[in-house]
C-alpha cells in the first residue's frame, strides 16, 4: 500500500511539471505574438521567425519545468497550512461562512454595476466592494449562525411541508407566540459531554430510552483525554478508557441523537485542565456540561453554569423510602462511627445501621430513621429491627 502511494506521488509530480513546461510554452508562444504585433520582433524571415518562436517557447517551457517543484511545494504547504486553520473550525461555521461570502459578493457586484462604465475608477471600486461586502457578510452569517441554521432548518421543514413529507426534528422545539400565533423555534442548549459521563456509561441507557435528544456535543480535547485513558499501561485506566470509547460509538448509532465532535483543544481555549476548557466552552457556546464529576458539578455551579449531573438524575429516580418503613439489608462491613454497619441497597445506595457492627456478615430487618441526599448519592440512616433468621 504503502509503495502504491509513493508511486502515485511520483506520478502526480512529474504530470504536474510537464503541465506546468506545457503552460510555459504557452506563454513563450503569447510572449513572441506580444513581440511581433508591437514591431519588436527582429526576424523578418520565416525560417529565422519560426526558430525565434521555438526558442522562447523551449526556454519558457523549459523554465517552468525546472521551477516546478518549487511551485509544488508550495502549493502542499499553503494546503497544510488551510487545512491546519481549518481543523479548528467546525463544519458548520464554514459553510455558514461560505453562503454569507456568496450573498456578499452577489450584493457587491449588483452595487457596483452602475459604476462600471467609470474610467480607472470603475474597476477599482468594483473591486473593493467584493472584498469589503464578501467579508463583512461571512463575518455577519458567522455571527449569526445560530439564527441563520434555525431559519435554514425552518425553510427545510416547510418545504418539506409543502411536499407532503413530516417535519423531522432537528433538536429545536417550537413554541407558540400567543400574540401573533406563529411559531418561533427555540434552540436546545448545547450538552458537552465530560471524560467522567462518557467512562461512566449511564448516558447511553439514558439515551437510548428516548429521554436525551438532539445533539451532544463532544470536544476533541475530551476525545483526546479519553483515548490516552485507553492507551494506559495501567489494564484498569485501559479498560475504562475503552469502556467509554464504546460508549461513544453506541451514541453514534442511536438514530435521536446526534453527536458532534468539535475540534477544538486546550491551547484554543487556553485551558490548562480539561475541566477548565469546559467550563469556558459552556460559558461561550450557552451549553450545560454532561457530568457525573462531583468537583467539576461544584465548581460550574459556582461560575453559573447549568450541569446535568447523571449522579442526581439517578438518584431521582431511585424508590423513595420514608422514616418507619422497614427493609432486609445484608450488613457487610463495619461503619466509621462505633458499632455501625454498612450494608447497600440492589441500586447500590448505601444504607448504615445503628448498632449494626454486631451483625457484620448478617441479613437483618431495618427500619429506616433518616436519609442524606446528595449530588455524590443517596445515604440511608436505620437501626435494627430484627435479625432474620436465614
Amino acid at each position: 500500500m504503502g509503495e502504491n502511494s509513493g508511486a502515485l506521488g511520483r506520478l502526480a509530480r512529474e504530470l504536474f511539471r510537464w503541465f506546468l513546461a506545457i503552460m510555459g510554452g504557452i506563454a513563450g508562444y503569447q510572449v513572441t505574438e506580444f513581440i511581433q504585433s508591437a514591431g519588436w520582433w527582429p526576424f523578418q524571415t520565416i525560417l529565422m521567425s519560426l526558430a525565434g518562436t521555438g526558442s522562447f517557447v523551449v526556454v519558457f517551457g523549459g523554465v517552468s519545468y525546472l521551477i516546478a517543484p518549487l511551485f509544488h511545494r508550495g502549493i502542499l504547504r499553503l494546503g497544510s497550512l488551510l487545512e491546519g486553520h481549518l481543523q479548528n473550525i467546525s463544519w458548520i461555521n464554514i459553510s455558514v461562512g461560505l453562503i454569507g461570502l456568496i450573498v456578499g459578493l452577489l450584493l457587491a457586484n449588483l452595487l457596483a454595476l452602475p459604476f462600471v462604465d467609470l474610467p480607472v475608477l470603475g474597476r477599482y471600486l468594483a473591486i473593493l466592494l467584493n472584498v469589503a461586502l464578501g467579508y463583512a457578510m461571512m463575518w455577519l452569517f458567522i455571527k449569526r449562525r445560530d439564527d441563520m441554521v434555525a431559519m435554514m432548518g425552518s425553510v427545510g421543514g416547510i418545504w418539506r411541508d409543502r411536499q407532503g413529507e413530516p417535519r423531522k426534528r432537528q433538536g429545536k422545539y417550537a413554541t407558540m407566540d400567543l400574540q401573533g400565533g406563529t411559531l418561533s423555534p427555540l434552540a436546545c442548549p448545547a450538552k458537552l459531554l465530560d471524560t467522567s459521563v462518557v467512562i461512566d456509561g449511564r448516558i447511553l441507557d439514558v439515551a437510548r430510552t428516548g429521554f436525551v435528544e438532539g445533539a451532544l456535543t463532544l470536544p476533541r480535547f475530551v476525545l483526546v483525554e479519553l483515548q490516552g485513558i485507553a492507551d494506559s499501561s495501567d489494564p484498569v485506566r485501559r479498560g475504562r478508557g475503552r469502556r467509554g470509547l464504546d460508549v461513544i460509538n453506541g451514541l453514534q448509532k442511536i438514530p435521536t441523537i446526534r453527536l458532534e465532535i468539535l475540534e477544538l483543544s486546550l491551547k484554543d481555549l487556553n485551558a490548562e485542565t480539561v475541566d477548565l476548557a469546559l467550563i469556558q466552552l459552556a460559558r461561550d457556546m450557552g451549553g450545560k456540561i454532561l457530568t457525573t464529576d462531583y468537583n467539576l458539578n461544584k465548581i460550574s455551579q459556582i461560575q453559573g453554569i447549568d450541569v446535568l449531573n447523571v449522579n442526581d438524575l439517578a438518584n431521582a429516580l431511585k424508590p423513595m423510602l420514608l422514616p418507619g418503613e422497614s427493609l432486609m439489608v445484608d450488613v457487610l462491613r463495619e461503619g466509621k462511627e462505633q458499632s455501625q454497619g454498612v450494608g447497600y441497597l440492589d441500586d447500590g445506595t448505601m444504607i448504615v445501621v445503628e448498632d449494626g457492627g454486631r451483625a457484620v456478615g448478617r441479613r437483618v430487618e431495618v427500619t429506616v430513621t433518616s436519609m442524606l441526599q446528595t449530588s455524590a448519592g443517596r445515604m440511608i440512616f436505620g437501626r435494627i429491627r430484627r435479625e432474620s433468621a436465614a
